[in-house]
C-alpha cells in the first residue's frame, strides 16, 4: 500500500493565499479580524444557549451545534494559514495535512445533514404545532444532532483513508492554504480517476439528498405562512425561516461549486477564493445572521450583558 511507502514525518507545502505585498498583508490581517469575529460570535452563541433556560428548546439546540460546528470549522484552518504567513514557513506534517483533511470534510459534511434536520425542525414547529413536542423531544433532538455528527466523522475518515492511499512521489506543493483532499489528489502519481467518481458520487448524496429534504421542509412552510391568518405569526415565520434559508443558500451554494466538479476543471485561484468563502466568511456570517434577526438571542444576550454590569458594581 502507499502507506507503507509514505512517512508521517514527511511534509508538504501550503504555498497559501497570500504574500507579503501591502495589499496581502492587509487582507491578511482582514481575515484575522473575521477569524476573531466569527471566533467571539460562534463562542457566544454556544454560551448563550447553554446558560440561558428560555433558549433549551429543539431550534436553539440545533442552532449551537451549528455554531459549534462552525467555530471548530473556522479553528481547523486559519490558524495554521496565520501561523505559516508569520512565520514565514509553508510546512505541514503528513500528520497535520491528515488532521486537517478529517476536521474540514467531517465538519463540512456533518453541516449538510444538520441544516437538513433544522429545516425539518421548522417544516414541524410551523405545520405541525399541536404534534412539535412529541416529533423535535430532547432524545430525537439529540439523536439527530449526533447522526449528523457521526455521518461527518465517517466521511471525514472515509475521505482521510482513500486520499492517503495514494503516493506523493512528484511535487509537494499545495496550491491552497490548507490541505485540501481534491487540491492534494492532483500530486498524486496514482490515477485517481475511480475514486474522484466515487467522491463525485458521495458529494451528490451528501449535498442533494439533504438539500431535497430542505427544499421540500420550505415548500411546505412556505404554503403554511402565506395561508397563515396572523401577521405577527407570519413576519415571525418568515424571519425564522428566512435566516436559515440565508445560511442554506451560502453554504449549499459554495459547497456544489466545490465538490459537484471534476478535478480536470479545477482552477487553483478559484478553488482558493471560494474556499475562503466557506471556511471563513461563512462561519463569521452565521452567528450574525441568527442573532441580528432574532429578538429571543438578541434578548438574551442583552441580558448576559446587563448580568455582567450588574456584577461589576
Amino acid at each position: 500500500m502507499a502507506w507503507e511507502n509514505q512517512t508521517f514525518n514527511s511534509d508538504f507545502i501550503l504555498l497559501g493565499i497570500f504574500n507579503h505585498s501591502p495589499t496581502h498583508t492587509f487582507l491578511f490581517f482582514l481575515v484575522l479580524a473575521i477569524f476573531s469575529v466569527a471566533f467571539m460570535g460562534n463562542s457566544a452563541m454556544v454560551l448563550l444557549i447553554y446558560l440561558d433556560t428560555q433558549l433549551h428548546t429543539p431550534m436553539y439546540f440545533l442552532l449551537s451545534q451549528l455554531s459549534l460546528m462552525d467555530f471548530m470549522l473556522i479553528c481547523t484552518t486559519v490558524p495554521k494559514m496565520a501561523f505559516n504567513y508569520l512565520s514565514g514557513s509553508k510546512f505541514i506534517s503528513m500528520a497535520g495535512c491528515a488532521t486537517q483533511i478529517f476536521f474540514y470534510t467531517s465538519l463540512l459534511g456533518s453541516e449538510c445533514f444538520l441544516l437538513a434536520v433544522m429545516a425539518y425542525d421548522r417544516y414541524i414547529a410551523i405545520c405541525h404545532p399541536l404534534r412539535y413536542t412529541n416529533f423535535m423531544r430532547p432524545q430525537i433532538c439529540g439523536l439527530t444532532a449526533a447522526f449528523s455528527w457521526i455521518l461527518g466523522s465517517t466521511d471525514g475518515i472515509i475521505n482521510v483513508v482513500a486520499t492517503f492511499s495514494f503516493s506523493y512521489c512528484g511535487s509537494r506543493e499545495i496550491a491552497h492554504f490548507f490541505c485540501e483532499f481534491p487540491s492534494l489528489l492532483i500530486l498524486s502519481c496514482n490515477d485517481t480517476s475511480i475514486f474522484e467518481k466515487v467522491l463525485f458520487i458521495c458529494c451528490i448524496v451528501m449535498l442533494v439528498f439533504p438539500v431535497a429534504i430542505i427544499i421540500a421542509s420550505y415548500a411546505r412552510v412556505i404554503l403554511a405562512v402565506i395561508h397563515m391568518g396572523s401577521g405577527e405569526g407570519r413576519r415571525k415565520a418568515f424571519t425564522t425561516c428566512s435566516s436559515h434559508l440565508m445560511v442554506v443558500g451560502m453554504y449549499y451554494g459554495a459547497g456544489l461549486f466545490m465538490y459537484i466538479r471534476p478535478t480536470s476543471d479545477r482552477s487553483p485561484k478559484k478553488d482558493k477564493m471560494v474556499s475562503v468563502f466557506y471556511t471563513i466568511l461563512t462561519p463569521m456570517l452565521n452567528p450574525l445572521i441568527y442573532s441580528l434577526r432574532n429578538k429571543e438571542v438578541t434578548r438574551a444576550f442583552k441580558k448576559m450583558l446587563g448580568k455582567g454590569k450588574s456584577g461589576e458594581r
